[in-house]
């Protein structure tokens, strides 16, 4: 993960891609980088409903493919109205916004209780999903939080 955030780094003032940067010129991997990029962003969208798959990661890695092979998707992601934003508070100031705090946490919640109770059967399945969900909510408030 390090290097793909290597790569979102260089980001430009303006978040928009100039020439600078090294896209490929073979035509298979252009392709391979986009739809891996668009795979990656369905399952980061998909993350933002469902709290065990990471949201921020996925864009991440969104947004390093389409840097490598499409200057329109890259800006696109980057400077979309939503999703642009979990990229750029990550990658600038380390913060999730409060919003996405609770809305993550209540979701996390939700589903493991529901799964425990209603769902999973064997107590160490229980105990297990109970470990997850407080180390994911640990992880997630160990993020400072902006105030949108």
């Amino acid at each position: 993960m390090g290097h793909i955030l290597k790569l979102v780094l260089k980001i430009t003032g303006n978040h928009v891609v100039k020439n600078k940067i090294n896209h490929s010129t073979n035509k298979a991997i252009k392709l391979l980088f986009v739809s891996l990029g668009l795979i990656s962003l369905g399952l980061g969208i998909i993350g933002i409903f469902l709290p065990l798959l990471p949201t921020t990661p996925f864009l991440l890695l969104s947004a390093a493919l389409f840097m490598r092979s499409s200057k329109r998707l890259y800006n696109w992601l980057i400077n979309h109205r939503y999703l642009g934003t979990h990229i750029q508070n990550y990658i600038h100031h380390k913060t999730i916004s409060k919003r996405s705090k609770i809305m993550s946490l209540l979701l996390l919640w939700i589903t493991i209780l529901a799964s425990i109770f209603f769902v999973v059967q064997q107590f160490y399945l229980k105990l297990l999903l109970l470990f997850i969900a407080i180390a994911v909510s640990w992880h997630i408030l160990s993020f400072k939080s902006t105030k949108e």
